[in-house]
């Protein structure tokens, strides 16, 4: 039998929670408060215990297909730096065209200047822009797979689909030196908006080679004499026993999938992360971090060996 609670009674400790306005219904109810018909004398779009209705997003204001929107202090600042970024657009308040100027000097574009609603509108609700949004042709790496070195460290990404895993896994790959990323243009996030965000300016510095077939590219790259690690929490092989070598390619399977079939046969070998601890497997992109930073350190001490 249900307890008071869940017929929506007096609580446990014999007090009411606190009433919301009902989805549509313009009565009290109980819960989280939530959009719906506001009380009497209130503006449309009113939330109970929020600061009014956040600016909608204007679809006639959307770029281009193709183009990749930047946007926050420090991926706005690395676009901006980046020689090799082609700059279409800078929107951009007075306070934060004051700070790129004073940390960069003559910006390569004359900004936009506009309130920070207007950049509002051109974002999703959640977004963080601190006053600076840009539109950009993509960066993609010269030459593909086989523009790749023989010194090169590359990331492959198996279908790993959220923006915010990628751009946390492009900021770790930027910090440890990674040559670049190999994923697939379907069932990956564009290299834009959410993921640059998260990435923290580390798309300017890591760029993505995308292919149509992982398992292909997967098996041009030992053809070019890649040792290929994939990295799964049900790998035969200790992460810490391995002796890597470059050129490499630290292979990413989604979570809870993991690693397809398909990707871990194109593989040289497939190895985990030994954990202490009661829980055995991390977020994706917190394993890339910790993966990358002991493959690093791996292979300054077999290059300072050799």
């Amino acid at each position: 039998m249900a307890g008071d609670d869940e017929q929506g009674g007096d609580g446990a400790n014999g007090v009411k929670p606190k009433a919301a306005w009902r989805k549509g219904t313009g009565k009290p109810g109980y819960g989280k408060p939530s959009y719906g018909r506001p009380p009497d004398g209130k503006k449309p779009g009113y939330r109970p215990g929020g600061r009014g209705p956040a600016p909608r997003r204007d679809p006639r204001n959307a770029p281009e297909d193709g183009v990749a929107v930047i946007y926050g202090w420090h991926p706005g600042l690395e676009a901006l730096r980046n020689s090799r970024r082609r700059i279409r657009k800078l929107i951009a308040t007075e306070n934060a065209v004051n700070r790129l100027t004073a940390e960069l000097g003559t910006l390569p574009v004359t900004p936009e200047l506009v309130a920070p609603r207007e950049i509002d509108r051109l974002l999703t609700p959640d977004a963080v822009h601190q006053g600076i949004y840009i539109e950009a042709d993509p960066l993609d790496h010269p030459g593909g797979i086989d523009g790749l070195g023989a010194d090169a460290l590359v990331l492959v990404l198996d279908q790993i689909t959220d923006p915010h895993n990628v751009g946390a896994i492009l900021r770790s790959a930027a910090a440890f030196g990674v040559t670049a990323i190999v994923t697939t243009a379907r069932h990956s996030p564009a290299a834009t908006g959410v993921l640059a965000k998260s990435a923290s300016g580390g798309l300017e510095h890591v760029p993505f080679i995308t292919v149509r077939n992982l398992g292909d590219a997967l098996q041009r790259l030992g053809e070019r004499g890649f040792y290929r690690i994939g990295l799964d929490s049900e790998g035969a092989e200790d992460f810490d026993a391995l002796t890597p070598r470059l050129p490499l390619a630290l292979v990413l399977g989604a979570e809870g999938k993991g690693l397809r079939q398909r990707t871990r046969a194109c593989c040289d070998v497939v190895a985990r992360l030994e954990m202490p601890g009661v829980i055995k497997s991390l977020n994706v992109s917190n394993a890339a971090a910790v993966t990358l930073h002991t493959l690093t350190r791996k292979l300054v001490r077999g290059s300072a060996a050799s």
